[in-house]
């Protein structure tokens, strides 16, 4: 081959490597994009006189007596709604029975709405729920409720070659001539003074407990049950991956079918879909073992333990056998035993890699939710203690974020919780990898001295 050939070769091939790159980082943005910037929306956001008083009634944080001076002046603004309302429940009542069979239900409609923005109505029963107690308490949610009061949302299915088609029509034109035809401008022109949204930093999302199904709070036994699960994880199969590896390496006879044999077990299990590691740990750990009565951190640590043992085994191997062999020679030639040459010589050097795959395997037992659908996870609770990690189960981020997007029966109220949890896992999992890389190079310089 020619000089001439060879450059062309050269230069197509990083061609090739560049455009992969820029593929890559382009494929990243748009992944990332949308999860960066609402997920900076469950902790930096405009939030209204509601989310205060959710805040101190719930929480025990704000200033009572600026409250309760700023719902007086949110009282007298939402006060001509609530009159316009009982004026035209009034007409109603002296009206004809066809009037209110009319109106009965877009006035529904319209009061589950206003509710829905406001809070109850004054003078009503406290609701039970309580996500009915409180009004909108994000300014984005609340412009579009507001949306919603004032254009009425229906389907035409007219047309039976395509879907339905919405159609949105003002709610002003089913209410015209009625005294409650006002309530249609006053309520839009109004919205800030019934609200008063402000800019809000809400960092104790990462560790406030959540209310009403994540209607009200944080994740913060999401959090900490994601780092009881991992570090559980961890503890159980980094001592047993080491003196794994330790073995295959430096004790197991070469060519021997036990070895093959376990070497090849190994590399089918860093192949087996994580779901039956879940079923395997329920059936296992639950079972037959009844580490716990029910689904326990503890089970879920030890199902997610074996899901990671062959990362930490081939990790720890690779380290070890990438440690130079003078080392392990000059060690023997003073006289020192195998075991300690292992452990004062072999295990320091390959310490940088090992660390690399412990901490990446904590990336991934992080990231799980099949494995702990079975043995850990549940919907909703609260934090647990240390001691109670044997016995109780406990809600971990991957989990909850299934949940919340698929079963939630409010997913669109709470979108901005599901981005919040995704942001929190992502940046979780970004730290762990730069912590493994922080590590390595750390490491590795007090090596080289």
């Amino acid at each position: 081959m020619n000089l001439a050939s060879r450059k062309l070769i050269n230069r197509v091939f990083t061609s090739v490597g560049v455009l992969s790159i820029l593929l890559m980082a382009a494929t990243l943005v748009v992944i990332m994009g949308p999860i960066v910037e609402r997920g900076l929306g469950a902790f930096i956001f405009r939030g209204t006189v509601e989310h205060r008083r959710v805040l101190l009634q719930q929480f025990g944080r704000g200033d009572r007596e600026a409250l309760e001076a700023e719902s007086r002046e949110v009282a007298a603004a939402r006060r001509p709604v609530y009159d316009l309302l009982e004026a035209f429940e009034a007409q109603l009542t002296q009206g004809p029975a066809e009037l209110r069979r009319q109106y009965r239900q877009p006035l529904n409609e319209l009061k589950q709405h206003l509710q829905g923005l406001l809070g109850p109505f004054p003078g009503k029963p406290e609701p039970v729920l309580l996500r009915d107690r409180y009004g909108e308490t994000r300014w984005d949610q609340a412009r579009a409720r507001c949306d919603h009061i004032v254009y009425a949302e229906h389907y035409d299915y007219s047309d039976p070659s395509r879907m339905g088609l919405l159609v949105r029509t003002p709610r002003a034109e089913q209410f015209a001539g009625t005294v409650l035809e006002p309530l249609f401008t006053y309520v839009p022109a109004h919205l800030e003074e019934m609200l008063r949204p402000r800019w809000t930093c809400y960092a104790r999302f990462l560790t406030d407990v959540s209310y009403d199904s994540h209607f009200f709070g944080g994740i913060g036994p999401e959090l900490l049950g994601t780092f009881y699960l991992t570090i559980g994880a961890i503890l159980f199969a980094v001592p047993l991956g080491v003196v794994s590896a330790i073995y295959l390496t430096e004790y197991a006879r070469p060519g021997s079918r036990v070895v093959a044999l376990l070497r090849t077990c190994i590399s089918t299990l860093a192949g087996v879909p994580s779901i039956v590691f879940g079923l395997f740990g329920l059936a296992f750990f639950i079972n037959t073992l009844r580490v716990s009565p029910s689904k326990s951190v503890l089970a879920g640590s030890l199902t997610l333990g074996l899901l990671i043992l062959p990362l930490v085994i081939r990790a720890a191997e690779e380290a070890i056998r990438s440690v130079p062999e003078t080392y392990k020679l000059a060690a023997l030639s003073l006289g020192a035993t195998r075991w300690r040459t292992m452990v004062t010589v072999l295990l320091p050097a390959a310490l940088p890699g090992i660390l690399t795959g412990i901490v990446i395997s904590m990336g991934r037992a992080a990231g799980e939710t099949a494995p702990i659908i079975f043995t850990a996870a549940v919907s909703v609770g609260q934090p647990l203690a240390l001691w109670q990690t044997f016995t109780e189960p406990t809600p971990a981020l991957p989990w909850n974020i299934f949940n919340l997007c698929s079963e939630h029966q409010a997913v669109d109220e709470i979108r901005h919780v599901q981005y919040g949890m995704v942001f929190t896992l992502v940046l979780l999992v970004l730290l762990l990898n730069s912590t493994a890389i922080f590590l390595r190079a750390r490491i590795s310089r007090k090596l080289r001295g």
